[in-house]
């Protein structure tokens, strides 16, 4: 007899399979005397869409809403139907005494599993493999500590609570707003109050009134002395800014005190998603999806990084033995000159990047073992890679270690103090920067020197930044930093369970946002469009803040620890759904179009709206349940034959036309014929096409949901 291994992708499946020896492939799986290895494809079966339960709500209709089914079906996906069919037949094979769950160790990963057994209909004895890593070493070390399914129980049904709650708040919420106020307006408990963190800093900044300040410093011998105080650095009180400048002015000052002390600084930590989301905008301004998907190219394609979706910033010890070969794949690249001497010595397993506890469903990623072939990433992979392998590097060298000089002066009963950093060991530093000559500060205690000017530098105080993709990431991370809670409880709840969204989700909530013109980005600032200050005017306003992601992550924690009941949890849920369609219902608020166009939709007839988008701008029917849109304009990667820059399309189909700022304009069939003729180049007809396009494939069951809302 055999047992089925069940693994969430063939990535993971193949890494399984050759740990244990499993070597024979046949279409969707690998098997040999002792296993059979599988695999989902994420997520292959979900939660039914509101037609599956009753036709009538394939239109959109306030009237027949809340939609709330007394018990949640679940259905095989149409786009992976054929993986689930082999998955199923394997299972039910008489040959397959017991099957193993090997998908993610987390609450996610336990609902792909569980959901595809269910709907299978196999009740054959589960096991549990629960691993950090997916290395051959950790793969067998798990496999022979299987656990019983049985001690996963509560964690799916917590899995189970969280994934039907979303779809039925979600889906009523947005068909609500949306057939209320005749346009299209979508709310969840994750995109509604991401997009009130953009609301609070827009209104924090425009309500900023700037401050005058002043700050202080003395020319002694070429070095300058900065002026201190018990409030710090600097005062709002002119007057006394002037009186010290006239009392130490051309005065004598004397070195109270000079004092040295070592110090060591780490590096940063390991990536994770999210810091590897806001380093990859800061340097190259990638969008967090742009990183994602460049990181899952080199996670599933070149095998060259780690899983991407992870939230842990270290590694599982069982990694230790690996580290040598993840280095010596570095020789590769330009950090050669680094990652050599390392391979020369024993690497050490410091407790900064080494930690079994910090590490949940997967490890901080790093490089694989595998050598990158660098002519073959594109300019983006190549980023994208070398940003993660300098970080690996920066952790397995020594810390950074320096002398810092203090000088401390004294005039009139003013203070004065400059400070000089000495490196003495560069350690992780050297990667970015060169050893710097210093000069040995000249100054000794009591010695007694003339002040040969005062400078004052006035300054106002500035408002916080706006978001950009980078920090509006973090925010999500950590909205208990930025909304005032009912109670630490909460802010708690939401800081353990690392904010609202996943590492997984949060690229796309975004993306989800600018899709639905309720955001902006202006030079790289994340601002609320007129609609989206409507549409956190509309929705209830239990959805605009995470408590109700805190609420529900205490009880969801309760759960998976079998001291709370899924019945218990989802009346509440259904019945806060109740409760906030029946507020949208009632309410007597109006939405206004700030965006409406004299242009006439082609299907309807109604006028249709202008709708930027993060490439420009396009037009689509005001009507929700009319899927019309109009391309009108959108910035392209094909680039100018005069001045190099990015062209932006006019239109559509032979008659599109390209436009460059500085002037230079034409046809689609003219940049076809161009690009046919032309015999060397990186750009050819087939690839201007791809640019058109978005070809990646999605699984989103919650987007299937709404397919009818037009966004």
């Amino acid at each position: 007899m055999k047992a089925l291994v069940l693994a969430e992708k063939p990535s993971v499946g193949r890494d399984i399979a050759k740990a244990l020896g499993v070597h024979d492939q046949k279409k969707g799986y690998f098997e040999n005397k002792q296993y059979i290895v599988t695999w989902a494809l994420g997520h292959l079966v979900t939660n039914a869409t509101p037609e599956e339960y009753d036709k009538k709500f394939k239109e959109w209709d306030l009237n027949v809403l809340p939609i709330i089914p007394e018990y949640m079906k679940h259905v095989v996906i149409k786009k992976t139907r054929s993986q689930f069919n082999t998955v199923q037949h394997l299972m039910k094979r008489d040959d397959v005494n017991s099957i193993i769950i090997a998908t993610d160790a987390g609450r996610e990963g336990e609902l792909v599993a569980r959901l595809i057994i269910e709907r299978a209909k196999v009740k054959k004895p589960l096991k549990r493999l629960w691993i950090s890593s997916v290395t051959e070493k950790a793969i067998k070390t798990g496999f022979q500590n299987l656990k019983p399914g049985e001690a996963y129980n509560n964690l799916y049904q917590a899995a189970l609570c969280r994934s039907e709650a979303d779809w039925i708040v979600g889906i009523n919420a947005t068909r609500a707003l949306t057939t209320k106020y005749d346009a299209q307006l979508s709310c969840g408990r994750v995109q509604t109050p991401t997009l009130n963190l953009v609301q609070m800093r827009q209104n924090e900044i425009q309500s900023f009134k700037p401050k005058e300040y002043y700050q202080m410093n003395i020319d002694i011998d070429g070095y300058k002395f900065n002026w201190i105080h018990q409030n710090g650095d600097k005062t709002f009180d002119s007057e006394l800014i002037e009186q010290i400048k006239e009392k130490v002015q051309n005065n004598i000052g004397t070195i109270h005190k000079v004092y040295k002390k070592k110090k060591t600084k780490y590096p940063q930590k390991l990536y994770d998603l999210t810091s590897l989301q806001q380093t990859a905008y800061q340097r190259y301004k990638m969008s967090a999806k742009e990183t994602l998907n460049t990181m899952q190219s080199l996670y599933e394609q070149h095998k060259v990084l780690t899983y991407p979706r992870t939230d842990s910033n270290y590694l599982t010890d069982d990694m230790v033995s690996s580290l040598k070969e993840r280095v010596s794949s570095l020789s590769a690249t330009s950090l050669k000159s680094y990652a050599v001497p390392l391979l020369k010595q024993q690497i050490k397993a410091g407790k900064h990047f080494i930690d079994n506890n910090k590490v949940s469903d997967h490890h901080a990623i790093v490089p694989t073992e595998v050598r990158p072939n660098m002519d073959q990433l594109s300019p983006r992979e190549e980023k994208i890679y070398m940003i993660v392998a300098e970080r690996f590097l920066e952790v397995l060298l020594p810390p950074y270690q320096y002398e810092e000089t203090t000088v401390e002066l004294t005039c009139e009963g003013e203070k004065f103090k400059l400070v000089q950093e000495v490196a003495t060991e560069l350690g992780f530093k050297a990667i970015h920067q060169e050893k710097a000559i210093v000069k040995e500060l000249p100054f000794k205690e009591q010695q007694q020197l003339k002040i040969q000017k005062v400078n004052i530098s006035t300054k106002d105080t500035e408002p916080p930044a706006y978001f950009n993709e980078g920090t509006l990431l973090k925010a999500m991370e950590s909205p208990q930093l930025f909304f005032k809670l009912k109670d630490k409880k909460m802010a708690q709840t939401l800081n353990e369970t690392g904010g609202i969204g996943t590492v997984a989700t949060r690229a796309d909530i975004i993306e989800k946002l600018y899709s639905s013109n309720v955001i902006e980005a202006i030079q790289g600032k994340i601002k609320i469009t007129p609609k989206g200050k409507q549409l956190l005017n509309l929705a209830p306003e239990q959805l605009t803040s995470p408590e109700l992601t805190a609420n529900w992550e205490m009880k969801l924690n309760q759960i998976e620890k079998g001291q709370y009941s899924k019945g218990t949890f989802m009346k509440e849920m259904r019945d806060f759904t109740r409760e906030i369609i029946a507020d949208i219902k009632n309410s007597e608020d109006k939405f206004k179009h700030d965006n409406i166009t004299t242009t006439e939709c082609p299907t309807c007839g109604k006028f249709m709206l202008k709708v930027k988008t993060k490439n420009g701008q396009m037009l689509v029917c005001q009507d929700p349940t009319c899927k019309t849109k109009k391309n009108q304009q959108r910035q392209t990667n094909a680039r100018c034959p005069n001045c190099k820059k990015k062209l932006t399309l006019y239109g559509t189909g032979k008659k599109a036309t390209y436009r460059c700022v500085c002037g230079h304009t034409e046809t689609q069939e003219h940049m076809d014929e161009r690009l046919k003729n032309r015999k060397t180049g990186k750009i050819g007809k087939k690839e201007m096409k791809q640019y058109m396009k978005n070809d990646e494939v999605e699984n989103n069951p919650f987007k299937d949901a709404l397919k009818d809302l037009k966004l």
